[in-house]
């Protein structure tokens, strides 16, 4: 038998139970249900959740006011074997807020101003306190944001970074974010995106990076990440209009959208299958784009999660949202039509495949994953379901939603701690009561995000409480654990019990793997679904439309794909003064831009509101108030 008679430390999250704080015990209920009782040392020290770049909470000096029931709170210490039972004595307290139902990241604007800082390192890092020239990205970065010895400007990280500039521009209206969107979208343009078949076939392609050496350049388009080496994946192509696409939504830059439409008959072209089993192959040839080539290897007619539903998230839904078009609204149909028909486990496992065979057999022995489970990506179908189901309700969407989150909770979620593991193996062993994580129980900042955002909006839709419980919990842990208070941005990874875990490439806060996307794509659609749908709070947002750039002069200022009805346009702003032309149940602003600017339509246009006529110029700055119904 192994007998634990050895002290070790951990952390217990819960709500509290009851507490004397005079004699220095509390008892917590975690989010599984669990009682621990815990107590305080003269070496206790406590605090309250802060976000990025705020000074430190002290919360010792309160404890009686705070340690009242309800109230969530995290208690890390050690455990002594001792009396047979664990004597539980706490160093490190944080609290989510002051009271019960007092969560931090749920006033309006904690989103919205971490969102900014975590733009404000990636700028500071890149460019280092010069001109914003992308000339000097590099892809890998340290933890403290300074570069590596490297060359590489991966593609995708360089799009992903950009979204997550033009998402602080959207938020905030701050100048210096939509500077450096747009200038790394103009270099992906430019540099990345390849146009030989742009003529003869109508598409373009993107290489996977550029490696500078000196005053050379080597263009890479043969992946050279290890699960994908020497192919075109079909994620890194997906991914590269991740960036663009948010920033065509603030300036409706033409070359954006045809670029974008032209990647698109990329994927229908090459990517595409077109015999009977249909959807995207995950990979094809870097020569004639083939995607059975032998060369291929294990990525030969494979298909998976990435190829089959990131386009929903990383471009599709933004691009939808920014033109209105239904054939990218059919696009996504599609795509969604594909998970609820393909992805359920049919071996009895709570997760969902994730990798194919060509003729939609599970493949089971694909390189790391085997027959294991990524629990971000559960989490991540369930919340972009739910966001397509507000565009074309299906039945099946909300029940494959709903499968994915409660299915989660047992055993995705971490019952002890808050938060979600990372991979996990999709089915227990004989004799196993646990599914086991497959390589570590370590947390990554990604998956955090999907689970975060698929329980707010769920509650947000559905009204169940269970799922805000859930939100709140895991949103308590990412903002405990994972912001970087010291040099700014998020940690990759966190131990399980919070603390971060900074060894080799996880320590970066730039790799492969890492940009500024997932952490402001959380930041943009936590504030989205906190303040329109759950705590019903205006939001406001920014957008500087070219002349001309959006079809009609319409600009479509939805904040994302929301249930019918729940929001508004309460006012606009251009340029600094109240404007009227717009619809606010549809979520349209008539941009003031005169077709063939005749004097009589610059009149037209400022009686219908009040935007003046030498106001009126290329680029304008509209600010959107929009406010729960």
């Amino acid at each position: 038998m192994n007998k634990i008679n050895f002290t070790f430390s951990d952390t217990i999250a819960g709500y509290v139970k009851e507490a004397d704080v005079d004699k220095g015990t509390f008892t917590l209920v975690t989010p599984g249900g669990s009682e621990f009782t815990g107590i305080l040392t003269p070496a206790t020290f406590g605090e309250f959740i802060r976000n990025l770049d705020r000074p430190y909470q002290d919360a010792m000096g309160q404890l009686k006011e705070v340690f009242t029931p309800g109230n969530y709170v995290f208690a890390y210490g050690i455990f002594y074997p001792e009396g047979g039972d664990y004597n539980f004595e706490v160093k490190h307290l944080v609290f989510a807020g002051k009271a019960k139902d007092d969560f931090v990241f749920e006033r309006p604007e904690w989103w919205v101003q971490q969102c900014a800082e975590i733009a404000d390192f990636y700028i500071a890092a890149q460019f280092e306190g010069g001109e914003i020239d992308y000339h000097k990205y590099r892809t890998n970065l340290y933890l403290d944001g300074r570069k590596l010895d490297s060359g590489i400007q991966e593609t995708d990280t360089i799009s992903r970074t950009v979204y997550g500039f033009a998402t602080a521009y959207l938020l905030t209206g701050q100048d210096r974010y939509l500077e450096a969107a747009e200038k790394g979208t103009k270099y992906l343009q430019q540099y990345i995106c390849k146009r030989d078949r742009e003529e003869s076939e109508g598409l373009v392609y993107w290489l996977h990076a550029l490696n500078v050496k000196g005053n050379q350049v080597e263009e890479m388009l043969g992946s050279s990440f290890s699960d994908d080496w020497g192919t075109i994946p079909a994620y890194e192509q997906i991914y590269a209009l991740a960036g663009p696409i948010q920033t065509y939504r603030i300036t409706g830059d033409p070359s954006i959208l045809s670029d974008a439409e032209k990647t698109i008959v990329l994927f229908n072209k090459y990517f595409l299958d077109k015999g009977p089993h249909g959807s995207y192959y995950s990979h094809i040839t870097t020569d004639t784009f083939d995607p059975k080539a032998e060369s291929l290897a294990h990525n030969k007619a494979r298909k998976n999660w990435n190829s089959v539903g990131d386009h929903a998230p990383a471009y599709l839904i933004n691009l939808y949202l920014a033109t209105g078009e239904e054939k990218f609204l059919d696009f996504l149909q599609e795509t969604f039509d594909t998970i609820v028909s393909r992805f359920p486990a049919k071996d009895g496992s709570p997760f969902v495949q994730e990798k194919f065979f060509e003729d939609w057999s599970p493949d089971k022995t694909w390189g790391w994953q085997q027959d294991r489970a990524v629990v971000g990506h559960d989490l991540k179908i369930a919340w972009n379901l739910m966001r397509m189901n507000s565009a074309r309700s299906k039945d099946e969407y909300v029940q494959l939603a709903e499968q994915l989150a409660q299915a989660m909770i047992p055993v995705g979620m971490d019952p002890q701690r808050g938060g979600c593991y990372d991979v996990m193996e999709r089915k227990k062993a004989p004799g196993q009561e646990f599914h086991r994580l497959a390589f570590h129980d370590r947390k990554a900042w990604w998956q955090q995000e999907q689970a975060i955002l698929a329980y707010l909006i769920l509650h947000g839709t559905l009204k169940k409480e269970e799922y805000l419980k859930h939100a709140r919990e895991t949103s308590a842990f990412y903002n405990a654990w994972f912001l970087d208070n010291d040099s700014g941005a998020v940690y990759f990874n966190v131990l399980a019990n919070g603390l971060p875990y900074l060894l080799g490439n996880e320590r970066d806060k730039g790799s492969h793997s890492m940009g500024a996307y997932h952490s402001t794509e959380l930041c943009y659609l936590a504030a989205v679904y906190t303040n329109l749908l759950i705590t019903k709070q205006p939001m406001d947002f920014y957008f500087k439309p070219k002349a001309g750039g959006f079809k009609d002069n319409i600009l479509r200022v939805s904040p994302d794909i929301l249930p019918k009805g729940s929001i508004k346009i309460e006012s606009v702003t251009i340029n600094g003064e109240d404007y009227k032309d717009f619809d606010a149940e549809n979520l349209t602003v008539k941009l003031p831009f005169p077709d063939g600017r005749s004097e009589d339509d610059l009149l037209t246009r400022r009686r219908a509101g009040g935007v003046k006529m030498q106001d009126i110029k290329d680029d304008l700055k509209v600010k959107v108030r929009i406010t729960p119904v």
